[in-house]
């Protein structure tokens, strides 16, 4: 295991340094870093000043290894928009992020495995059926229009909820009820299928001949065995969800979060401000990815690491 851990921190590393490293040759080598940062009014003089302040002027590989050099320290330089070091930035967005994510996806969760278990109880039957449906839309709608309707119906038209921003616990829920909806689908149509696999399997029948009770079956066993694929298919949602779906989301609620940072940070065109952004949602994502695996084996050892 040990060995196992330190060669995906190893790998992890070149991921992250890959995914910065691409980041900084796509925002050299397309377009001009400084005609993106600075007004269309300014000068040749104005912008040749600016990019020799900011190392710009030099060549590209000289630009390569300080920016090498400079994530060691979590240096990508001061943000042009908010006029601070852009990973204090960062780190300032990031718990609201974390908060909106862990309160989406841990309802979807908590809700998804009883929903899945007893759909799958009776497949066909009217539970199942309307479980089914509701997995369906759930999948079908995008987020941005989830976000808009419940905008409409639950801030606009009901006047129970605020329509964005961040402040109370009121604030949380049309985001967090947005996010939740696809991975509350796709988990439980998950579930609904992993058990239905197991309950036809011959260990179940066979405790179900000696006596054991259904619900001490679904706990002991069959929620156990499940448990791999769907701590596989919750990492892959997390992911999916801190690369992708908050930055819908947080943008179209105005949830003041990391995802709705990185846009607002391309309109203002603040270079330093995204490879900050980029560089820790990276390397969030191969900590996740690490953790995942170790949590995968500890739950089913006969699990291989390679």
């Amino acid at each position: 295991m040990l060995e196992f851990i330190l060669r995906r921190l190893f790998q992890g590393v070149l991921v992250v340094f890959g995914v910065t490293a691409t980041v900084f040759v796509v925002t050299r080598l397309v377009g001009d870093p400084v005609a993106l940062m600075l007004p269309l009014s300014s000068t040749e003089a104005q912008r040749a000043a600016f990019a020799q302040q900011i190392g710009l002027d030099q060549p590209i590989a000289t630009q390569f290894l300080r920016f090498v050099g400079d994530i060691a320290t979590l240096d990508f330089g001061n943000s042009l928009w908010q006029r601070r070091p852009a990973i204090e930035v960062v780190f300032e967005r990031l718990p609201n992020t974390l908060l909106l994510i862990a309160v989406g996806l841990g309802a979807a969760v908590m809700l998804s495995i009883p929903m899945g278990a007893v759909s799958a109880l009776r497949p066909g039957g009217l539970v199942d059926r309307l479980t089914m449906s509701v997995g369906l839309l759930g999948l079908a709608m995008p987020q941005f229009w989830l976000g808009l309707v419940a905008i409409m119906i639950f801030a606009v038209t009901l006047r129970w909820l605020p329509t964005s921003g961040m402040g109370t616990a009121a604030h949380l829920v049309l985001p967090a009820l947005t996010l939740a909806l696809t991975p509350l689908a796709r988990f439980t149509m998950m579930v609904r299928a992993s058990m239905i696999d197991e309950l036809n399997k011959p260990y179940v029948k066979t405790a179900r001949a000696k006596g054991l009770g259904l619900t001490r079956i679904l706990r002991v066993h069959t929620l156990r065995n499940i448990l791999v694929p769907f701590l596989s298919i919750s990492g892959w949602e997390l992911i999916a969800t801190l690369s992708g779906y908050t930055v819908v989301v947080e943008t179209v609620l105005a949830w003041p979060g990391l995802g709705l940072t990185a846009v607002q940070a391309i309109q203002r065109g603040d270079l330093f401000l995204m490879q900050a952004i980029v560089f820790v949602i990276a390397f969030l994502i191969v900590l996740i990815g690490i953790v995942l695996d170790i949590l995968s084996k500890a739950v089913d050892p006969r699990m291989e690491l390679n």
